[in-house]
């Protein structure tokens, strides 16, 4: 296993009996220190020695399994976003670098730059800042943690070349599963006369019969978007990668060459050839000046293709009704009309687009596109990204000066663009008028819908860029006195700045920042980090501040009391830190002038001499030029320690953080006449209010043991959150105490308490004058505030009343659990490597645990006109009041929709994400041969998701399935 503690790649490598691994440092802010002198809040990755068992595709992928602390999307809990981290081998936008958001900062060789535009080939350690101490030195931008991302470097004397080859295919885990037409158009009716609509069943039982027969499938579709004429059984990826390395006394150089493409799963029409490509190369040079300085170099190139048809297939299959829309398909046969009809013929004469010369769009005056003539008419996109990335440095060795000082300093610049080139075609789609001559289906006219435009010219759109220029310079000092009195320390300036199309400000972050470390013979440790950030955002004489840390150390397995124990290392440290950040400096979409008083002119809906509009203009919010930084207040305590000859080694942090002040609009402090004036007018100022707290234990455990020829190591890692409004601004209505933000989990998920399906014996049943049903409450049952105009009747939701108002609204929402926005409350992961002689087999899983979520979108909750799912089945009807699983039906609006316990799912499970059986060939095949070492390997992806909700889990409803690949892969060195 390549855990997620230093202690445990430090194990990994003794077991390895690998001595240049173990000797490797781990790479913090703008220094490299070793790995048993790390004071906690930090975890890393060899992704060299990780490589050798895991072939992976996308920086971060396998990382959950790996890092305790890393819930896949943020750190500690720091807020999260779940599209956030994505697959290199995915569709991704290069240009979003995530400059507003609320994640990690994600650091690639001492720059600023996105995760998905590295791959896992390239990269030599991936290191985790998960403590605000471990951060400090980045400034403001840093506060939610930080990635740090080293690439390989060269350490091979004369020539080295490494050779990859990957293919693989994705298999569809699961399909949404929907009706066909004539169980769809039977359940419509039932829902029309559930809701006693004055037209009655919308179709016939000969219409229904007739898309049930199959007969005229033109006339009367019966269309299954997700069946083998649209949808490949499996897609491939192929990659392969080519690295050259070598060097010598004065030099090294590294250059890493990669290429590869990826299908898609859709395969009828210009979706067929929808695939993306992409091809990089990334160098460094590293060169030796003198024996004072050396100097550095790097540089990349990505050039990235997304081809891909028009419309949006995956959303229109789960919204595109199977009997489309009615009286036509997707696609019709040019021999359904009648030979006389001369102007039907003579209009698809004109026409365009003519699949085959034989089939043409159907559709309706309201449905004038369709996902299938979308794709074989609408044209195609070719969505391209190009990155640029160049960065260079010296080291400068100053011990002429004084002993141990040294001067490092960085500069870099990066481009980026995207655009978008297409064939954006038009096309119109045919009304059929339909006739029965000796019982065959004619169409005898055709409507034509829209004009028709075939351009044969790519036009560009969507352009967007990105520069990001970013400096550092440091100077740095480190020096034992005595052989037991160890001092380092740094200055340093840093900063970063982007430029962004379309935005009026820059992204930039500008700190100053120095670094303090003592330590006593590796026993005793103090680290004080200051950091100077300044902020545009803030009015000035708030804009700069100072951030401050502290920590303390003890290496108990130092002391002579501990000598001849079970004990190999225990290390206690503990954190004190304040970082003020402006990342969440912001309301809304906006970010400046917060500070400012805002005036806003509109019409006052008064005229002067009857003819002249007046102005009115008023305030909307007031002035504070005392608006802060936010501060994150943490304190962290670390427990590390390895026993037994290193058979078990282990990491435990405390952390409790609170993000203390973020920024408040129309705060209810001050007193109500400053606002609700006219027109919405306030003199109430933005001010910093609200706390949220973070809490938990972030944990790894590693064991290892050798079983004869076996070796075997097991990792557990995982993370335990708890959150909570510590402060949150807000006005509590005296009818619903319970219905308060502050105190709650920052991720609560609020709803009803469903108390089943109302029956007949809830209501007073009577008879209109136009012999309709009518459902009146029964005297002393709440009333529903929510359901609009639509009455309630048996086989609706009924919600408790939590206030005693005898009314169902909005007041009786209560807390069900908790959503896992930032994490769930549990998460974990597990890694298992098994050496046996040159066969290597490495598992890895990661679980989620004790969060909940609604399942009440429109595959599992169908109303109106919606598509129906194969959930409809369960619907409420008198003979099923007792066993139904979903609502009566209906055409109409109502409450039923609204998340409450009905809808309530755990969210509980663990994934199987990985196994891979590599084998390694005897190195003795290849002693005097061009060949070095060969490697094959096979492995799995997605495997398997063990939850009681496994097959909701793993359904994607409006996008594209989610997958299992399955590789086979060789490595080979010259």
């Amino acid at each position: 296993m390549l855990a997620a503690s230093p202690m445990m790649v430090n194990a990994q490598t003794t077991a390895d009996a690998d001595s240049t691994v173990a000797k490797k440092k781990v790479h913090v802010a703008f220094r490299d220190k070793d790995a048993d002198q790390l004071l906690g809040g930090i975890s890393y990755v060899d992704m060299e020695e990780l490589a050798k068992k895991d072939y992976t595709m996308g920086s971060l992928d396998d990382m959950m399994a790996l890092v305790g602390g890393w819930t896949g999307g943020n750190l500690w809990g720091q807020e999260n976003n779940s599209t956030y981290i994505s697959s290199i081998n995915k569709t991704v936008d290069l240009l979003d670098t995530n400059d507003n958001g609320n994640l990690p900062l994600v650091i690639i060789d001492g720059v600023k730059r996105p995760s998905n535009n590295v791959l896992p080939s390239e990269i030599e350690q991936i290191t985790f800042l998960k403590g605000a101490q471990a951060v400090i030195l980045y400034g403001s931008k840093a506060a939610k943690g930080a990635i740090l991302i080293t690439t390989k470097r060269s350490h091979v004397d004369g020539l080295q070349i490494n050779a990859n080859a990957n293919t693989g295919f994705y298999f569809a885990k699961e399909f949404p599963e929907y009706l066909g037409s004539a169980e769809y158009m039977t359940l419509y009716n039932e829902a029309c006369l559930n809701d006693q609509l004055a037209t009655g069943a919308k179709y016939s039982q000969q219409d229904i019969y007739n898309h049930a027969s199959g007969l005229n499938p033109y006339r009367y579709p019966n269309v299954n978007y997700y069946s083998d004429e649209y949808i490949r059984k499996a897609y491939n990826r192929s990659e392969g990668t080519l690295e050259i390395q070598g060097g010598g006394t004065r030099a090294h150089f590294y250059t890493n060459i990669n290429y590869y493409r990826l299908e898609d799963l859709l395969n009828f029409g210009n979706a067929k050839d929808n695939y993306t490509d992409r091809f990089s190369v990334r160098g460094n040079v590293d060169l030796v000046v003198n024996k004072f300085i050396k100097g550095w170099a790097n540089a990349s190139a990505t050039f990235y293709n997304a081809n891909k048809n028009k419309g949006n297939f995956w959303n229109d299959a789960a919204n595109m009704r199977p009997n489309f829309p009615e009286n036509a398909a997707p696609l019709i046969d040019i021999n359904c009309i009648d030979p006389n009809a001369s102007k039907a013929l003579a209009t698809l004469g004109k026409s365009l687009n003519l699949l085959d010369g034989q089939y043409f769009p159907g559709g309706t005056k309201s449905t004038q596109t369709n996902a299938i003539a979308d794709c074989y008419f609408g044209g195609k996109t070719k969505a391209v990204s190009r990155q640029f990335q160049f960065d260079a440095g010296i080291d400068y060795d100053m011990n002429f000066l004084t002993k141990g000082l040294s001067f490092k300093t960085l500069f870099s610049i990066d481009y980026a663009a995207s655009y978008d080139l297409s064939y954006d075609n038009k096309y119109a789609v045919f009304i059929p008028t339909w006739s029965n001559y000796n019982a065959k289906d004619q169409i005898v006219a055709l409507e034509q819908q829209n004009d028709e435009v075939v351009t044969g010219k790519m036009t560009m759109s969507n352009s967007k860029y990105r520069q990001t220029i970013s400096w550092n310079g440091h100077f740095d000092y480190d020096r034992t006195f005595a052989d037991k009195h160890h001092v380092s320390g740094m200055l340093l300036a840093n900063m970063f700045t982007t430029t962004r199309s379309g935005e009026y400000h820059r992204y930039a972050n500008a700190n100053l920042g120095l670094q303090a470390d003592y330590d006593y013979m590796g026993r005793y440790f103090f680290e004080m980090g200051l950091a100077g950030v300044h902020s545009a955002r803030l009015p000035e004489g708030n804009r700069e501040a100072l951030s401050h840390s502290f920590t303390f150390g003890w290496n108990i397995a130092k002391e002579k009391f501990m000598k001849a124990k079970f004990v190999d290392d225990l290390m206690v440290s503990a954190s004190f830190s304040n970082l003020n950040e402006d990342i969440d400096v912001y309301m809304g979409e906006k970010y400046f002038y917060l500070y400012e008083a805002k005036w806003k002119q509109e019409d006052s809906g008064y005229t002067w001499n009857e003819t002249l509009s007046t102005k009115r203009t008023f305030s909307t919010t007031g002035n504070n030029p005392a608006l802060d930084f936010i501060h994150r207040k943490e304190f962290s305590f670390t427990l590390r320690g390895s026993f037994f000859n290193k058979l078990i080694s282990a990491e435990l942090t405390y952390f409790n953080t609170d993000m203390d002040g973020f920024i408040i609009p129309n705060p209810s402090q001050f007193p109500s006449y400053l606002s609700d004036g006219l027109s919405g007018s306030s003199f109430k100022p933005a001010i910093n209010n609200n706390v949220q707290n973070r809490k938990g234990l972030d944990f790894s455990i590693k064991a290892q043991k050798q079983f004869g020829k076996v070796h075997a190591e097991l990792g557990v890692v995982g993370t335990y959150l708890t959150t909570k409004w510590k402060t949150f601004d807000e006005t509590i209505d005296p009818t619903a105490p319970h219905k308060h933000t502050e105190g709650q989990a920052l991720d609560a998920l609020w709803g009803y308490n469903c108390l089943g399906f109302y029956t007949a014996d809830d209501f007073d049943i009577s008879t209109t004058a136009e012999g309709k049903t009518k459902y009146t409450l029964k005297a002393g049952l709440p009333e529903s505030a929510l359901n609009g105009n639509t009455y309630l009747q048996p086989g609706d939701l009924k919600y408790e009343d939590v206030n005693g108002d005898n009314k169902i609204d909005s007041k009786d929402q209560v807390v069900l659990g908790k959503s896992g926005t930032y994490g769930s409350p549990l998460t974990l992961g597990v890694n298992l490597t098994l050496k046996y002689k040159n066969w290597t087999l490495f598992m890895l899983g990661d679980g989620q645990f004790g969060a909940k979520a609604f399942k009440n979108n429109s595959y599992y909750f169908m109303t109106g006109d919606n598509k129906y799912s194969v959930n409809v089945r369960g619907r409420w009807t008198p003979e099923t009041a007792e066993t139904a699983t979903h609502p009566r039906l209906t055409t109409q609006s109502t409450s039923n929709g609204e998340g409450s316990t009905f809808w309530l799912y755990s969210t509980d499970r663990f994934n199987l994400r990985k196994v891979q059986l590599t084998y390694d060939f005897p190195a003795e095949m290849f002693k005097g041969k061009w060949v070095k070492a060969l490697s094959v390997y096979i492995n799995g992806n997605d495997l398997l998701t063990i939850s009681k909700e496994r097959k909701l889990m793993e359904t994607s409803v409006g996008s594209a399935p989610q997958t299992r690949f399955y590789n086979i892969g060789a490595r080979v060195t010259l």
